[in-house]
C-alpha cells in the first residue's frame, strides 16, 4: 500500500467517524435542549400515569443518552472493523 493509498483510507475513515461524531452530537442537543424546551406541549399527554415530558425529562432523555452511546459505540467498532483499526481478538 503506498503512502497515497494509506492517506485515502485515513480520510476515508475520519469522513465516517467525523459523520457519525455529528449524528451523536444531534441526538444528544435535541434531548438536552429540545426536548426540554417543549415539556409544556409535552405535558398534554400521559405516560404511565406520569405527565409526559415529565417523563421525558426524568427518565426518557436518560434512557435516550444510554443508548446513544452505545450505538455509536456499536457503530464505531464497525468503522474501525470496516478501515482495519479494531481491536484483535
Amino acid at each position: 500500500m503506498s503512502a497515497n493509498d494509506a492517506g485515502d483510507v485515513r480520510d476515508r475513515y475520519w469522513a465516517k467517524t467525523r459523520n457519525l461524531t455529528i449524528v451523536v452530537l444531534a441526538l444528544w442537543a435535541f434531548f438536552s435542549l429540545v426536548v426540554p424546551a417543549m415539556v409544556s406541549t409535552l405535558n398534554q399527554f400521559t405516560f404511565l400515569g406520569f405527565p409526559f415530558g415529565f417523563y421525558m425529562i426524568a427518565q426518557g432523555s436518560l434512557i435516550a443518552f444510554v443508548v446513544i452511546i452505545w450505538v455509536q459505540n456499536w457503530r464505531q467498532d464497525a468503522i474501525d472493523d470496516e478501515f482495519g483499526f479494531g481491536e484483535e481478538e
